[in-house]
């Protein structure tokens, strides 16, 4: 019959070998380890450069070079940054997972054959930098890029001051910081249709944490549409898709189009809108920006709800 799961993040065994069974044993994960998340705009394209590792593909990475003084700096601070202390039952779950704080104390240059190797980086007709960020790009509208191999431990404040020492990322907008924790969630984009229902059974639906996002706000509004489409399929109706320019939409979108290759849970944000017309080519500020969505999503959504009359 229909069912709704929103068993949350500390999901018990029995029913995670269900949903394993339902989903496929690639597509359910047992922790975050999330890398930091940079808003695009705010990255200094005057030194971070496209290219993949040996130009192979199209440039789907950018890229932070470092000298060596400028390493030795942002090593330093990452080994003496401070961390979050983390519970007793999270202390085994990352052994193949290194935080890159842990990476770097086992030696100095242990990150530079990791996650800031720079081989097959250099751009033509240059010296190969000595160190190598790369950032990944994290969602299809390409306005927010992810710090590859970041994974940390290190407390949100620690996050943004060791970021901001990588040349380029003097003045970066982190989107969302870097957490390793316990957790177990769907791979999304594999998965979920944008109803919040299985691909493979959509009588299933799955809500919450579970359904790989974060949030209380967040968690309840993918319960709300799992709700409303469960009652609309009970009677039925066809399940209906939330706007994407809506908060409730633009989540949903996120969950069913993400990479499904480094899939993480994240909040919901304005960067999953999609982007708003140029008014005769005049640049929009973020405040106008933010009432424009927030004006067009309660616009759309009224208009929805007369539609399909529901509460």
């Amino acid at each position: 019959g229909i069912t709704i799961i929103a068993s949350g993040p500390l999901t018990s065994e029995p029913l995670a070998e269900t949903i394993r069974q339902l989903t496929g044993s690639d597509a359910l994960f047992f922790y975050d380890a999330v890398a930091p998340i940079i808003e695009v705009d705010s990255i200094d394209r005057s030194i971070a450069y496209p290219m993949n590792r040996y130009q192979k593909g199209e440039g789907a990475y950018l890229n932070c070079p470092m000298t060596q003084a400028e390493y030795e700096r942002f090593y330093h601070a990452l080994i003496h940054a401070e961390c979050v202390e983390q519970k007793e039952f999270e202390l085994t779950l990352f052994e193949g997972c290194l935080p890159i704080e842990e990476m770097a104390r086992r030696g100095e240059k242990t990150l530079l054959y990791g996650p800031l190797k720079p081989v097959g980086l250099a751009k033509p007709g240059e010296a190969r930098p000595y160190a190598v960020c790369q950032l990944r790009q994290d969602d299809l509208a390409g306005s927010l890029y992810n710090l590859v191999g970041f994974q940390t431990h290190l407390t949100f404040s620690a996050q943004k001051q060791v970021i901001r020492l990588i040349p380029g990322l003097e003045n970066a907008v982190i989107s969302r910081y870097g957490v390793m924790h316990r957790n177990t969630f769907v791979n999304a984009p594999l998965v979920l249709k944008a109803t919040y229902q299985l691909k493979t059974n959509p009588q299933i639906f799955i809500a919450g944490q579970l359904s790989g996002i974060e949030g209380y706000v967040e968690s309840i509004g993918s319960g709300l549409i799992a709700g409303i489409n469960a009652a609309r399929i009970a009677r039925g109706s066809d399940p209906l898709i939330f706007p994407q320019a809506s908060a409730l939409g633009s989540q949903a979108h996120y969950l069913a189009s993400a990479s499904p290759r480094d899939f993480q849970p994240h909040n919901v944000n304005f960067a999953f809108f999609p982007e708003l017309e140029k008014e005769n080519d005049r640049k929009i500020g973020k405040k106008e920006r933010r009432s424009i969505f927030a004006r067009n999503s309660l616009s759309l959504l009224k208009k929805m709800q007369e539609e399909h009359q529901f509460d």
